[in-house]
């Protein structure tokens, strides 16, 4: 017998462009609703099967198509179920399995806003359907129409949001049936009753319908027009206060959405919701890509120290560990790196536990007992938790521990590094896994320092490096870095050739002075920023006039081996680092 496959109804209608959701002011009247409902034999959508589907196709307020079928669910249907909805075993009888209807669906749903009458059961059973078929369940926005009636709706206008109760109120012209095409189409009119409420509150396209549904203050809400102005590209954005100093500072892929945020249920903050308050005015700074926003945003935190930011507003306050430059140097944690030192930390106290961790591994001193060079060294042995370089040392016998931090720091000798690998195996094997977890924690935390070290020290040394990362929608995102800084950001948009337009940008870029620090002046953040966006997939480096490389025998080097650590660390067990 051949099974019957999903009934469906189109009616004609003047035919309208759907427009992409990632366009914010796509009008109500051009967007296209896929109102659906389900009957199911139960109300777990992990237990239950659906029976019945139902949904209808709506834009600008009229029906363009309809669709409609049983379907047999593989089990008996209750009898409690049978009462409610009508529906017999006997109906879904050679019905078409969920396996058939639902691509059918999907397929009709495509592109659209799917609206349901408590959207959370319908979405959920169609979910669960999907991944028992092994479909994978589209991004469609979901609009469920119980929330949107609570939101509108006043409780004494509407003091049950059921679907009979509003059908009645908005006089629908079908009545709910507990079928899923009658209900759906019920929920149409329900629908369209609402969306004509909240057009009389201003709100007129689909974001705008979106940001409304959260409950806001009249005040958050009436500062929505702070966003209208601004770009849909990225950049960086302020909020100023009534004095015109800057609230807060922060970056967007797209300008636009991402201020009217602050403006809507989405923003639930108590700090920027009393940002919002005080601000008067948003400015922008319009920037070629991401990485371009996000180094401006930098710079801007560090020339304004916003009040409501909390990062990054002093990002010359960072830690660095490095050698004192007495006769016998200890490791001292300072704000100002020397030529050889490792950091940045964002605490003190990070510091300080790898400064100690380096103490021991390398044989450097801990106390801070003043020797003259022609002194010697003499803490005593058998003091607990004494100095790392215990035992009686000149001079010449001292040095040896300082070059093996500075060797260590620089990539240049990871001998440590092995001994320490080397305890961590033995007491593992000894089943002394508490002083193994200890030592192999305090190494992970070293190790990732100096990667992150060096890693920044790699991209810093490189007087200048152009690189192009592939653009979304075709056209490269280019960036001229000059030690360590940004010093030009441009777009080759698609069709464009991109060699002129790096020349260009090459030629107007900022001359770079290069300081004789680790990062030869460069922020930490922000060559930070520069190195995690030339590590994304895709980019590319253009022309270079140093060759990128980090030291042969640095962290780059070991972390597989700090990644199974860390891993064994959340529990994995000593047996992958014992590998």
């Amino acid at each position: 017998m051949s099974v019957p496959s999903p009934t469906v109804w189109r009616v004609s209608s003047p035919v309208a462009r759907q427009l992409a959701f990632d366009e914010l002011e796509t009008p109500l009247r051009e967007t296209t609703f896929v109102v659906v409902d389900l009957e199911t034999t139960g109300g777990s959508a992990e237990q239950d099967a659906i029976t019945e589907i139902g949904a209808v196709k709506v834009r600008g307020g009229e029906v363009i198509g309809e669709l409609a079928t049983l379907i047999d669910p593989g089990r008996g249907i209750p009898p409690a179920i049978v009462e409610i909805t009508g529906i017999t075993n006997a109906m879904v009888v050679g019905a078409p399995r969920i396996e058939r209807v639902l691509p059918s669906f999907l397929e009709f749903a495509a592109g659209s806003v799917l609206v349901a009458h408590n959207a959370g059961f319908d979405v959920g059973f169609l979910r669960r359907a999907a991944a028992q078929c092994d479909l994978a369940w589209p991004r469609l926005p979901v609009l469920c129409t119980v929330k949107l009636a609570r939101r509108v709706l006043t409780r004494d206008e509407a003091p049950s949001v059921k679907l009979s109760a509003l059908a009645a109120l908005f006089q629908a012209s079908t009545t709910p049936t507990h079928r899923a095409l009658d209900d759906a189409r019920a929920t149409v009119d329900v629908l369209h009753g609402l969306l004509e409420r909240v057009g009389n509150q201003g709100v007129h396209s689909f974001t705008e319908l979106v940001d409304y549904l959260p409950n806001v203050s009249a005040g958050q809400r009436a500062k929505r027009f702070l966003a209208s102005s601004l770009p849909r590209s990225p950049g960086v954005y302020l909020f100023r206060g009534p004095g015109d100093e800057v609230l807060y500072i922060g970056t967007a892929v797209d300008l636009q959405r991402r201020v009217r945020n602050y403006f809507t249920g989405s923003e639930t903050r108590g700090r920027m919701k009393e940002m919002v308050a005080l601000a008067e005015r948003v400015d922008h700074v319009a920037c070629a890509h991401s990485l371009e926003a996000g180094v401006r945003e930098l710079r801007l935190l560090m020339a304004h120290a916003p009040p409501y930011n909390r990062r990054s507003k002093f990002p010359k306050r960072a830690w660095w560990i490095s050698l004192t430059t007495e006769a016998f140097p200890r490791l001292s944690i300072t704000r100002e790196p020397a030529a050889v030192a490792l950091g940045p930390f964002g605490s003190r106290t990070a510091a300080a536990d790898v400064a100690a961790t380096l103490a021991e591994l390398c044989g450097v001193r801990t106390c801070t007992t003043r020797i003259s060079r022609r002194g010697t060294h003499n803490c005593p042995r058998e003091v607990v938790g004494g100095c790392a370089a215990a035992g009686r040392h000149d001079a010449a016998e001292y040095s040896a521990g300082p070059a093996t931090v500075a060797g260590l720091i620089n990539g240049n000798d990871d001998g440590p590094l092995l001994t320490l690998r080397t305890e961590i195996d033995q007491l593992a094997r000894a089943e002394r896994f508490e002083t193994a977890a200890r030592r192999r924690d305090r190494a992970a935390h070293v190790l990732r320092a100096l990667r992150r070290c060096q890693r920044l020290r790699a991209v810093a040394a490189i007087d200048e490096l152009v690189a192009a990362k592939p653009a979304v929608g075709g056209g490269w995102e280019i960036a001229v870095v000059r030690a360590g800084r940004l010093a030009g950001a441009g777009v080759a948009r698609a069709g464009v050739a991109p060699m002129p337009v790096i020349e260009a940008l090459v030629a107007a870029a900022e001359t770079v002075l290069p300081q004789g620090t680790p990062l030869r002046g460069a922020l930490p953040e922000e060559v930070g920023l520069i190195a995690r966006w030339l590590s994304e997939p895709g980019v590319r480096i253009v022309t270079t006039t140093d060759g990128y490389c980090e030291p042969a025998r640095g962290a780059g080097s070991w972390m597989s081996w700090c990644e199974l650590a860390e891993s064994a660390a959340r529990g994995a067990g000593y047996d992958e680092i014992a590998r």
